[in-house]
This record gives C-alpha cells, structure tokens and sequence, in this order.
C-alpha cells in the first residue's frame, strides 16, 4: 500500500547542470557535517547509474575526514565483483579509490554470489545500523528506484526485509540485489538526483500521485527532489518549494 509522507516531496530545480552538481555536493557535504557534529560517523547509502557519477567525482575533490564515514550500496547487480557493471566498481572508479577511505569501511553488496545469498548477507550486515544519515537515490524512465521496479514487491512493510533478491528484472541485468524500500526509508534524510529530459514522464507521475517504486520511500522527514533543467521542464514553476535544494534535521 502507498505510504502516508508526513510532507510532499520538497521539488527542487537548478538552473543548470553546473548548479545542480553544486547543489548536490552541497547537500552531501552539509549531512556529512552535520552527521560527524551529532554522532562522530556519517552513514550514507550510494545510488548506481549515470546520474550520480558526476556527483561522486566531485565529492572526490572534496577534503574530508574520510575514516569517518561509512559507504552503503542502495543496489546492485549480480555480475563478477569487479564487473564495470556494477554500482560498487563506478563508485570505487569514480570516488573510492581516490581518496583515503578505509576498505573495511566501504559495504559492498556480495552480489556475485547470487540474489538470495548476497541479500541475506547484507541484511546481516545492516543489522546494526539503526538510521543511515543520507540516501541517495536515482529515478528511472518507469519510476523505479535503487532495483525496486513496478509491479513487484518493494518491500514496504514494516516487516519486510533490510535487503531484497531481485530475480527477472525488467533492465539488464536481471538478477540484482535491491535494499528494500522500508529500510531505504530509515534514513535521516533523502535524496534523489534526477536528470535528463527522459526522466519528465516518471516526475510528472509521481508528482501527480501514482503509486511508483519512488514515492515508496517514505521517510518520517520527506524527500528532497533535485532536478536539473531537462528533466525538471514541465514542472510548474509555481510548485511549492521550486528553488535551491536545502538540507534538514529529522
């Protein structure tokens, strides 16, 4: 069933590429900080894909205290763990391995060894972790999220599982791994990065209502919503909360 968001989706719009990098560098930077200030570690879960490589180079010019924080996998594909496929081996290529991040601090999904097996390792691995500080999250053409898909079990029930195996996926490959939507949603805050002009059908959607894989994650805070110009084209400049992505408490 769709979840109750205590508030709509904060929709932000930068006013162009270059911003909305800027802004999502922000916005990392300032939960990382804010993190550290409250609880001495910052637990951020990484989204796969295109759009958030950007970000990820940029964050690796940043100067940080880097043993301080702990990399999550929102998802991943069962391919070879060095695959260039896979979200892990992008995000090591593009920021990981750039700077001075501890390898035990860096949670990769063991999605090589299959849906099921790599899921309950990293329930495992989770179980732990009471909050994550940040997720960051993409939006696909069909209104997926992280590899919850339409039409499937997005795990959002209280009782569901920390990690769901995720068998014949619509996108290749089909075998994945996918934290659940429940345990997306225990986070402190959310973001998701959209960009692309294909992206306006799903945003249009979503904001109009429908029951997408994205709308599923409900955390007690809300969402941010950043979009870049292409993908934010028929979105009502009227609409509340139109302007530069901002962060917030819990």
């Amino acid at each position: 069933m769709p979840c109750h968001i205590p508030r709509p989706p904060r929709w932000r719009v930068a006013t162009d590429s270059g911003a909305w990098l800027e802004q999502a560098r922000t916005y990392v930077l300032q939960a990382a900080a804010r993190a550290l200030a409250e609880r001495g570690v910052f637990h951020i879960v990484l989204a796969g894909g295109n759009t958030p490589e950007r970000l990820y180079r940029a964050l690796a010019e940043s100067h940080q205290d880097w043993a301080r924080w702990e990399i999550w996998f929102g998802d991943e594909r069962c391919l070879p763990a060095d695959d260039p496929e896979r979200n892990s081996v992008m995000a090591a290529r593009a920021w990981l391995d750039r700077v001075a991040l501890p390898p035990s601090q860096r949670h990769v999904i063991p999605a090589e060894r299959g849906p099921a097996a790599a899921a309950q390792d990293y329930a495992q691995a989770l179980s732990g972790l009471e909050a994550f500080d940040l997720v960051l999250l993409g939006l696909g053409q069909d209104g997926h999220t992280a590899s919850l898909f339409p039409g499937r079990d997005w795990g959002e029930a209280a009782s569901a599982p920390p990690a769901l195996a995720v068998e014949g996926a619509p996108k290749p490959p089909s075998a994945r791994v996918s934290l659940s939507a429940n345990r997306l949603a225990r986070a402190r805050q959310v973001l998701f990065l959209v960009a692309g002009a294909d992206k306006q059908n799903a945003l249009r959607q979503w904001r109009q209502g429908a029951h997408l894989p994205a709308a599923a994650i409900c955390p007690a805070a809300g969402v941010d919503v950043l979009m870049d110009p292409a993908a934010a084209a028929t979105h009502n400049s009227d609409h509340p909360g139109h302007g530069p992505v901002r962060t917030h408490s819990k």
